[in-house]
């Protein structure tokens, strides 16, 4: 079988670990070169030109979100695998509309992801089930206006109607009308819910800050 030369994008070295150890028992996959921050992997990814990059979301310097957008436009456009602990329905459909093309949460088998790393190297596709499941719902549910998301925002960092209007500069009464959409498709009876049904999905994270 061909050598598929692979390029790891993590920043945790505990998992860069086990992954090493997942592909010493596959020999035709050789990890070319590791990267433990976003601009690190776009540099090592221009240099290395690997055959497929294993991407985690949440990275130092630049997001994981960012690091596909900016592969996706090199001459030689990336062919990415997302492992990641974001597996909230946003978050897959947001790695996947910029560019992904397989997407494992990290509880995933060594199988799944050996098998999405020739699958993407073959140019195919390769969804773990949860994570197709997840993203079928998502496509298949109604969005957020960009409005409508930032009012979610406001609302999950527990602004009032009023705080919300003169932070958007618009009217209370706009604001009590945006509110009870943005309950209506996020499918919540109150403004806690909303908050986490949307973290759930993966709309928007409460990371603890890294150095």
């Amino acid at each position: 079988m061909k050598e598929i030369r692979v390029l790891l994008i993590d920043d945790q070295f505990l998992t860069r670990i086990a992954l090493r150890s997942v592909f010493a028992g596959h020999p035709h996959i050789r990890i070319v070169g590791e990267g433990s921050d976003g601009e690190q992997g776009v540099e090592l990814y221009r240099l290395l030109q690997p055959d497929v990059v294993v991407l985690d979301l949440r990275l130092p310097r630049l997001s994981g979100f960012d690091v596909i957008g900016i592969l996706q436009k090199e001459p030689c456009p990336a062919r990415i695998v997302v492992l990641s602990s974001y597996c909230g329905s946003e978050d897959i459909y947001r790695a996947m509309k910029a560019g992904a093309m397989s997407y494992l949460c990290k509880d995933a088998s060594a199988l799944e992801l050996v098998n999405a790393i020739e699958s993407v190297n073959r140019n195919v596709r390769y969804l773990q089930r949860l994570v197709r499941d997840r993203l079928s719902k998502r496509i298949s549910a109604m969005e957020l206006t960009p409005r409508e998301a930032e009012i979610l925002r406001c609302i999950s960092q527990g602004f009032t109607n009023s705080e919300i209007a003169n932070h958007l500069n618009v009217t209370t009464q706009t604001v009590r009308d945006h509110v009870s959409v943005v309950l209506d498709k996020m499918g919540a009876r109150d403004r806690t819910q909303a908050t986490i049904y949307a973290l759930q999905r993966g709309m928007f994270h409460f990371d603890w800050p890294t150095d």
